[in-house]
């Protein structure tokens, strides 16, 4: 090692402390050699978590690890649908693969670990309720609480009904969003008129 300056295995070590999981390209990117990132492997320093994924040994686990796995797996991705429901405990509903949308244009990775479902939103529904939230260090884009319900009603094919009834009714006893909150994200994602007898019922009887 040469003339005062950072070696790569210091530069991969302040990286991964940063940023807690990272892709093998973003430490390519780096300028930090195969060689490195191997013997930072085989000496603990770094854990494969799955292929082309990287993780700090050092980080606590979290129990929603695997959407950070899945931000980098998937850049322009959000969390969705049952996923996102589940993130903000509305839902017992565990699905085995994780809600991902993207848009109609976009780039759909190849299935792999951890397992994800595509859903392709229109530009006007992809953008609208980004929550950005720090997850096992990375900035995780998941879906607010009302605009996740607004998609739930307006994709009927896609997921059962009941789901999203239940989602609404735990939000609204859960106070995680208001019924003014919920009814404009609904009128903004297309979902107004499907929704508004049940959000009209639950609030009346409530």
């Amino acid at each position: 090692m040469s003339g005062g300056g950072v070696s790569q295995r210091e530069q991969l070590r302040t990286l991964i402390a940063e940023h807690g999981i990272l892709r093998a390209q973003d430490i390519r990117d780096h300028g930090i050699a195969g060689t490195t990132i191997q013997r930072a492997l085989e000496e603990g320093d770094l854990i494969r978590i799955s292929r082309g994924l990287y993780q700090d040994p050092h980080v606590e686990i979290d129990s929603d690890l695997t959407l950070a796995e899945i931000a980098k797996r998937v850049p322009k991705g959000v969390i969705a649908m049952v996923s996102a429901l589940a993130w903000h405990g509305l839902t017992d509903q565990m699905p085995r693969k994780t809600w991902v949308a993207i848009g109609v244009g976009d780039w759909a990775p190849a299935q792999g670990y951890p397992p994800i479902r595509i859903v392709r939103f229109a530009d006007k529904y992809l953008t609208q309720g980004v929550e950005r939230h720090r997850i096992s260090g990375v900035e995780v884009p998941i879906y607010s609480v009302a605009k996740t319900l607004a998609d739930l009603f307006r994709n009927a094919r896609l997921v059962d009904r009941s789901i999203a009834v239940e989602g609404l009714r735990s939000a609204l006893e859960q106070r995680k969003a208001s019924p003014a909150e919920i009814a404009e994200a609904a009128r903004a994602g297309g979902a107004w008129s499907i929704m508004r007898p049940y959000l009209e019922a639950l609030t009346f009887n409530g």
